[in-house]
């Protein structure tokens, strides 16, 4: 009987015995924004898809944001990182002939208050156009396999992979037009990633697999979001769901605005050009005169 309670006490402990350790047992954490919270906290109804329609002066002012978390640290997306990961998308459309300039929001300047005020205030502040704010919810579930057993000889801890994890991440950028508030497009992104560590790397391995993950997400997320660009400019010739128009001073067919640089380096080449015809043309007149002087017989 002594004997049997012991194996059963050895039991206990060795199935337990990884909930002592951090990131031992199973476990599931999770971190999210909400887009609809963010923007309608007090339950306000969207707009009417013809209570207003959005009218665009090509080449716009981009914004681009992540939407504020209730959780203040995010695991994994640290304010570096997101500055990180918002340059990415940047640059993925940095040079569009129909975007001016895109600035990247510091989530902390929407964290204050929520609402479409915020967003108005924002953008006076910075004078763009259309807003893309990034929403994500990510989540972890981390559970040990039949080869924690090991761990309760603690040399297992730091050489068996007994400890498992599952990070599954959704992020989606939802482009609005400040003026009227309305969606113009949105694109999703998804990524999933499982990975086993030792139980002592565990923690460590969780961090770098949740910031791999949005990484990766995001990197989907604009792939996904140049294609709903293209689909947008193509269904707005048809549905005149929204108007365009070009800027005063910008390119036809989408451009930019045209550089006055290279205009000016032409005319001052252009009237260079012509002065020095001008002074040829009179040193050969005067040369031709000196000639014509000097063959005259002498008197």
């Amino acid at each position: 009987m002594r004997r049997l309670l012991l194996m059963l006490t050895a039991v206990a402990l060795l199935s337990s015995c990884t909930s002592l350790w951090p990131g031992g047992a199973k476990q599931r954490q999770g971190v999210s924004s909400s887009l609809v919270d963010f923007l309608y906290p007090r339950g306000e109804e969207p707009p009417t898809q013809a209570a207003a329609i959005p009218h665009l002066a090509l080449p716009v002012k981009v914004g681009l944001a992540f939407v504020p978390s209730r959780d203040l640290t995010t695991p994994g997306l640290s304010e570096a990182h997101k500055n990180e990961l918002l340059g990415k998308v940047k640059a993925a459309f940095t040079g569009r002939q129909f975007i001016r300039e895109i600035t990247i929001i510091p989530d902390a300047y929407l964290r204050s208050r929520n609402g479409f005020e915020t967003v108005d205030q924002v953008a006076r502040l910075y004078g763009f156009d259309v807003i893309a704010l990034v929403s994500y919810d990510q989540v972890v579930h981390s559970e040990d396999t039949k080869a924690s057993l090991l761990y309760w000889t603690i040399v297992g801890a730091y050489f068996i992979k007994g400890s498992k994890n599952d990070v599954q991440t959704f992020v989606d950028a939802a482009v609005f037009d400040v003026k009227t508030r309305k969606l113009l497009f949105r694109a999703p992104g998804l990524d999933r990633i499982e990975a086993t560590s030792t139980l002592i790397n565990n923690p460590e391995e969780t961090r770098k697999s949740r910031e791999k993950s949005f990484d990766s997400a995001l990197a989907d997320m604009t792939k996904n979001l140049d294609t709903e660009v293209e689909t947008f400019r193509e269904r707005i010739k048809t549905d005149k769901s929204v108007t365009v128009t070009q800027s005063a001073g910008a390119q036809r067919g989408g451009g930019g605005a045209i550089d006055a640089a290279p205009l000016v380096l032409l005319g001052a080449l252009l009237l260079l050009a012509k002065r020095t015809r001008h002074r040829e043309g009179a040193a050969s007149k005067a040369w031709g005169t000196i000639r014509t002087a000097g063959s005259r017989p002498a008197r």
